[in-house]
């Protein structure tokens, strides 16, 4: 039985009314979020919580270790010592699909997740990002939101095309990632043949204190190379575990895939002004503005022994950072920081990070305690900071050195508007720059069968969506769809979608 009037504003679980479904409380329009957002955190919280136990979402993935060598000097940016000239670190990689779950074909259309986590000396450093360099959406409170549209219907339980689309519309700002998940590069041919970003902007601070912004980039060297919607829907049906195989066996065989590690370079003064929003997650940093400077080089080279204890156990997150390392004002990223660890405490205890594959390869020394399967503790030494006898803690009181200015009203409100910010700008540049005709004939096919059982009033504003990105485009989207022909949707099943995209 229905428990709840549709017409009546969104609350919270609580049934106290929200103040917005899209925007979380910052310190000024571009400043920090704050934990005391009750309905923020409520949201996040909630949605971490809602799968038991395989991740919600990335599901289905796989991965393997290797080694992450620096090849060049990067020192004047960053005093990490894993990025310091000639040094190697021990490293995993999980590759993934976003919106599948864990027993989905994993050739369907889909933006993949690309997560790195690297056992250095200070700790260990993770980075959470995908093979495209942006992202649907800008402010958290949506994320979960935008999951549930690219899941599954509460009535029939199927994966929805109206209900993707209906989202997607009506939140404009995610039409820089649909165009790129549409395009050639949301069928990867395989997961060695794909690239990964960070997507968020972080920050890198030098021995001397100064701060930069960085963008990272994971340029395969084994070339990009893309699958059709037909080669992806045979795959799906003969191979549904063709992406997971393709990597285990490529490393059994030798055939080591190797990653180059570029980033994006901004002085900390310049994101004040620039043209675009830096912190904007679905906004890119032209490469003409800021070049790519090669950092290093990452190769894998073993296969999980144990894929469940090994892959399936572990946990990333975007809050592991280690000193020359930070994030940035970018609200995704900051509720990423909270929402990740806070959805592995769910997923597989509270404990998690004691587990191999997680565990740090240096010592630890933390005053946590207790809670569901502690295996490694602090015997009978103090459990509370301060103490009198003798073990350590700390107590600074000065500026982060990985930190950065904010000051202004609280407010729920869209960030400050960057000269040349908009939606669909970038976009557009993806489409007529990027793509070529053949490119964009592909994506018309793609996008048309997409929004062949879509349904009224959404298939009306998508055509308009995609004129708002490139006129002539959009107008050849809205006549193949009105083009008698078949209604599946190429290369997924329906529309498998979920994170960034870039111009790399």
């Amino acid at each position: 039985m229905t428990q709840f009037d549709p017409t009546k504003p969104s609350t919270t679980e609580s049934g106290a009314p929200r103040q917005s479904d899209a925007h979380s409380l910052s310190v000024g329009a571009d400043g920090p979020l704050l934990l005391h957002d009750v309905a923020l955190v409520e949201k996040l919280a909630r949605f971490d919580r809602e799968r038991v136990p395989e991740r919600s979402p990335h599901a289905k993935g796989s991965g393997a270790f290797g080694e992450f060598e620096v090849t060049q000097d990067v020192s004047k940016y960053t005093k990490a010592k894993f990025l310091q000239p000639g040094a190697k670190t021990t490293m995993l990689a999980r590759f993934s699909t976003v919106a599948g779950e864990l027993g989905s074909p994993d050739t369907w259309r889909d933006v993949r997740g690309f997560a790195l986590k690297f056992y250095t000396e200070d700790g260990n450093f993770d980075m959470v990002g995908n093979n495209t360099p942006i992202f649907f959406v800008r402010d958290p409170m949506k994320f979960p939101d935008f999951i549930h549209s690219q899941k599954r219907t509460p009535d029939s339980g199927l994966r929805d095309n109206t209900m993707q689309w209906d989202f997607w519309t009506l939140s404009p700002e995610s039409s820089h990632q649909v165009t790129y998940l549409m395009g050639d590069r949301g069928l990867p041919k395989t997961w060695r043949h794909m690239n990964g970003y960070s997507s968020h902007t972080y920050m890198w601070v030098n021995e001397a204190g100064e701060k930069f912004w960085v963008k990272y980039h994971f340029h395969t060297d084994q070339g990009m190379a893309f699958l059709s919607n037909e080669e992806a829907g045979r795959l799906a049906g003969e191979d549904s575990d063709y992406h997971r195989r393709d990597l285990f066996q490529a490393i059994e065989r030798g055939e080591y895939p190797s990653w180059t590690m570029n980033v994006q370079i901004m002085p900390y003064e310049d994101a004040k002004d620039y043209r675009f929003n830096p912190f904007d997650l679905t906004k890119v940093w032209p490469h003409a503005d800021y070049p790519l400077h090669e950092v290093g080089r990452f190769t894998l080279k073993e296969n999980p022994k144990n894929h469940f204890a090994q892959i399936e156990q572990a946990a990333f997150s975007p809050a592991n950072t280690v000193p020359g390392t930070g994030v940035s004002p970018d609200k995704m990223l900051l509720a990423r920081v909270f929402s990740y660890p806070d959805a592995q405490r769910h997923r597989i205890g509270t404990n998690f990070n004691q587990l191999p594959v997680n565990a740090p390869v240096v010592p630890m020394n933390s005053y946590d305690k207790e809670g569901n399967m502690e295996y490694h503790h602090s015997g009978d030494a103090p459990v509370y900071a301060p103490n009198s006898y003798g073990r350590a803690w700390q107590e600074p009181q000065s500026p982060v050195d990985n930190g950065w200015e904010a000051d202004g009203t609280l407010v729920r409100s869209a960030y400050t508007l960057h000269p040349e910010d908009d939606d669909f700008g970038q976009a557009h540049t993806l489409v007529r720059e990027v793509f070529d005709d053949a490119a964009r004939e592909r994506l018309v096919e793609t996008v048309s069968g997409s929004l062949s059982t879509v349904q009224e009033p959404v298939l009306s504003r998508a055509f308009q969506y995609w004129k708002n990105i490139d006129q002539e485009v959009g107008e050849a989207i809205e006549r193949a769809v009105n083009t008698p022909k078949a209604d599946s949707q190429p290369g997924g099943d329906p529309l498998d979608s979920e994170t960034p995209a870039e111009q790399a």
